[in-house]
């Protein structure tokens, strides 16, 4: 065990030196040598410690420190990602993973079917929205053991893999077996597409990954077919995804040859990127909302918009991160992913805000914005002269630190209370819609067909708040009647949108929610007044 322990390290190091040379091979003859004296150092110092250290040490856990560590004295996303974590990053990215399709929720330590996967295997055997899995291949699959990491485990599998799952069902007396083959379950990356008003389309991305494209000229085609004319591209909370998916979202909107990214780096040359002449909506009036968790492909899109005056940018001024990231494999199946580039925006702006202070307050910088009222108050935002960029039609725009939006919408915090917090906070406004869909599905289909019919007919009265207010008591939430009345708005408009998403998706569920998210509807009334594109120069 000793001997393989020695080699598992001697590859690591190997691997490690491997990839330094590749990064270092402009590097002179000095320089080179300067490296291999520093690895063999580093190499050197865990071979003692293999053989000398007075106590027994975990040398695989000790080398994966050497590397975190390392990687934090360069800058803030430069990062170790374990084998084991490796397909969890990637099916985010790649946009499917393999299982039997379901969409879940623990409740009442039951696995219950929120709904089956479009196409999915699940869907295609009959699993409903409101079924509970209660056996896994013969397993008990309830009680306090039941996790989501449990369910990741008994029904993600292989593609081709068979599993039975036995369902109860409300109004049927025995359990229903399914066998199911797994199959490839798409995850998308397109939340919401539909028409907020006459002519004027929503489409709300939360990732850019590879199937996002494809994704997006559908929805996009979708809209035109229902006489959409102005576009409402919604990247509030996007924390980006993949550069190219990024440049070609992008393209969608620019016209032919315009630059809509260039990377540069001290050891990667620069690198333009230009938009061709496939762009699905090069016409018509574009608004894109972004937010303070909106951040590096999200960046690249609202910068390339902005910067050729294509667009407005409506919102809060977007995190800041303009680094791109080069994979490099590790022999054991990690992967060390190393900054390699700054992006940059046509007008040549960098979006990377300052890191020159640690991780720690880099990643607390969000939390200070608020401190500052920068969240609240577009005056409280500085910029110096020195990160002044002009665009075509002589708009200022400002780099180093995010994407400042062309209109500051603050974030509204009159609603907020801690009677509302400690609601989120336990989880009950999402246990109360749970269990008032499991107790009244049918009744609510046969009342409301189709989402049109729930969203115009369906009321949060009185009758129904009392309901709920005495669900929050039995779970151990105190009622504060002040507090219930300044967030009285949003719990109502919360729950109806959950009951949205529990009999039908993600999409009714974001479309209840804009009708008290004041960006979305500020956007929509500047595309119903039509003059403020005009008044901004930017282009229809």
């Amino acid at each position: 065990m000793q001997i393989k322990r020695k080699i598992n390290i001697s590859l690591g190091f190997l691997s490690l030196l491997v990839i330094v040379f590749t990064i270092s091979v402009n590097k002179s003859a000095a320089q080179q040598d300067e490296t291999r004296k520093n690895i063999q150092k580093l190499a050197s110092v865990i071979q003692i410690i293999d053989y000398a250290y007075v106590d027994t040490v975990n040398l695989d856990d000790l080398v994966e420190n050497v590397i975190v560590e390392t990687l934090k004295e360069l800058d803030p996303h430069s990062v170790y990602v374990p084998k084991k974590e490796l397909d969890r990053t990637k099916e985010r990215l790649e946009g499917s993973f393999e299982g039997i399709g379901v969409s879940f929720q623990i409740f009442h330590d039951t696995i219950l079917v929120i709904a089956p996967v479009p196409g999915g295997p699940s869907e295609e055997l009959g699993i409903m929205a409101g079924d509970k899995i209660i056996k896994i291949d013969g397993e008990v699959a309830f009680g306090e053991q039941i996790n989501n990491q449990f369910v990741m485990d008994h029904l993600r599998g292989k593609k081709g893999s068979k599993v039975i799952v036995s369902i109860y069902r409300k109004g049927v007396n025995d359990l229903i077996e399914y066998t199911i083959i797994r199959d490839k379950i798409p995850i998308n990356s397109i939340d919401a597409v539909f028409m907020a008003a006459p002519g004027i389309g929503c489409i709300k991305l939360n990732r850019f990954q590879k199937t996002t494209m494809e994704e997006f000229r559908e929805s996009l085609q979708d809209l035109k077919d229902q006489g959409m004319e102005k576009l409402i591209l919604d990247l509030r909370g996007n924390a980006g995804g993949y550069l190219g998916i990024a440049i070609d979202l992008a393209d969608e909107f620019l016209p032919d040859d315009k630059l809509i990214v260039y990377t540069q780096g001290s050891k990667s040359p620069k690198q333009d990127y230009k938009a061709t002449s496939n762009g699905g909506f090069e016409q018509g009036e574009l608004i894109i909302m972004i937010d303070e968790g909106s951040a590096s492909a999200s960046e690249i899109v609202s910068g390339a918009v902005q910067d050729w005056d294509r667009g407005l940018i409506i919102g809060r001024r977007s995190f800041g991160k303009g680094l791109v990231q080069r994979p490099f494999p590790l022999i054991d199946g990690s992967v060390v992913r190393l900054t390699t580039a700054r992006y940059y925006t046509p007008t040549g702006r960098s979006i990377q805000r300052p890191y020159d202070k640690g991780k720690e307050q880099y990643y607390k910088d969000i939390r200070k914005r608020w401190e500052r009222g920068e969240l609240i108050y577009a005056d409280s935002i500085h910029f110096p002269d020195s990160l002044k960029y002009y665009t075509p039609n002589h708009r200022v725009v400002y780099g180093g630190g995010g994407i400042m939006p062309d209109i500051f919408v603050p974030y509204d915090s009159t609603w907020v209370s801690d009677y509302y917090i400690t609601l989120r906070r336990k989880g009950v406004i999402n246990r109360f819609t749970l269990q008032y869909v499991d107790d009244n599905r049918e009744a609510l289909i046969l009342a409301y067909p189709d989402f049109e019919v729930f969203n115009d007919k369906f009321n949060v009265d009185d009758d129904f708040m009392k309901n709920f207010i005495e669900f929050t008591e039995k779970e151990g939430v105190e009622f504060n009647e002040e507090e219930y009345q300044t967030s009285k708005n949003i719990i109502e408009q919360q729950l109806k949108s959950w009951i949205a998403r529990n009999l039908w998706d993600v999409n009714a569920m974001y479309q209840v929610i804009t009708g008290i998210d004041y960006t979305f509807q500020k956007v929509v009334d500047i595309f119903q007044d039509g003059t403020l594109f005009g008044e901004l120069k930017i282009s229809q």
